[in-house]
């Protein structure tokens, strides 16, 4: 399996304070009801975070959750593994201890087998970079495994620009087409991600919880909002090459009024957390 290009680690620390406050802080109020109605394992809590990255999810995670904890760091890459290795720390909310591995893996290959153990199963910025197989047999990996996921980030398509431009929902729709296209034989989800992981989980009798966390880029976040603005568009051109052209002058507009702190951006993205409740038990 080949994902999407890989992510540089210097755009994943640029946007790590923003994911960071965007996340649906209201989906750790379940989950920690969820875990604590859960039988004593007897050892850490075993969390598995998917496409790991640089460990920003384990960073914002970890001291939110009661301990200890033992952290498996998954992704293809393994320069992002081993920054992610250094910079997952404790400790956790109680003061736990917090441990961490890493493995270089193919996660789209990951079974129920795989996750025995597994007391939470996490992804960031993952799910819209998937297909529907995928995302469906990464549903039931957890179901069958009786393990709980929190998928958080997943692109939903919209954003709102301030003030706003006439090419600004021409350049969207290019944008979220490129995020459903055909790469290497495999149809990315992009938009369709989170209704698609709903649908996959619910269908196997998961509860599913959801919530909004979308990005708000002002005057403070002006470089990351400028290289969000970069890719976003030329996302949009490499799918629709005609854009070209009136893509360059809206690109610079929007790059000066950055600059100036007198653009404002909200990039809206979905939170899930899939909860296996017992049969006849768990919340309501």
């Amino acid at each position: 399996m080949a994902l999407a290009s890989r992510c540089p680690p210097e755009w994943l620390e640029l946007r790590e304070s923003a994911d960071a406050a965007a996340r649906a802080g209201e989906l750790l109020g379940p989950l920690d009801r969820y875990l604590a109605s859960r039988p004593a394992a007897g050892g850490p809590l075993v969390i598995r975070d998917l496409g790991c990255g640089t460990g920003a999810m384990g960073r914002w995670l970890a001291g939110r959750l009661p301990g200890p904890q033992h952290w498996v760091l998954h992704d293809r890459d393994s320069v992002l593994l081993d920054r992610a290795r250094a910079g997952v720390r404790g400790p956790a909310a109680d003061g736990g201890a917090v441990t961490v591995e890493t493995r270089e893996t193919d996660i789209t290959r990951l079974r129920a087998p795989d996750l025995a153990g597994t007391a939470l199963l996490t992804a960031s910025a993952l799910l819209d970079l998937l297909t529907l197989d995928e995302v469906d047999r990464l549903a039931a990996a957890c179901a069958g495994a009786d393990c709980p996921a929190l998928l958080t980030l997943s692109v939903e398509g919209r954003v709102e620009l301030a003030p706003v431009h006439p090419l600004d929902a021409e350049i969207a729709a290019a944008f979220n087409a490129h995020q459903r296209r055909t790469t290497g034989g495999r149809r990315l989800l992009g938009p369709d991600s989170a209704t698609a992981a709903t649908e996959a989980f619910e269908r196997r009798g998961v509860r599913v919880w959801s919530g909004a966390s979308p990005w708000r880029l002002g005057a403070g976040q002006a470089a990351l909002a400028a290289e969000w603005l970069r890719g976003w568009v030329a996302a949009a051109v490499e799918q629709r090459p005609a854009l070209a052209r009136p893509a360059e002058g809206y690109l610079r507009r929007r790059l000066d009024a950055c600059a100036a702190g007198a653009l404002r951006v909200v990039v809206w993205h979905r939170d899930l957390l899939a909860l296996p409740w017992p049969s006849g038990g768990g919340e309501r």
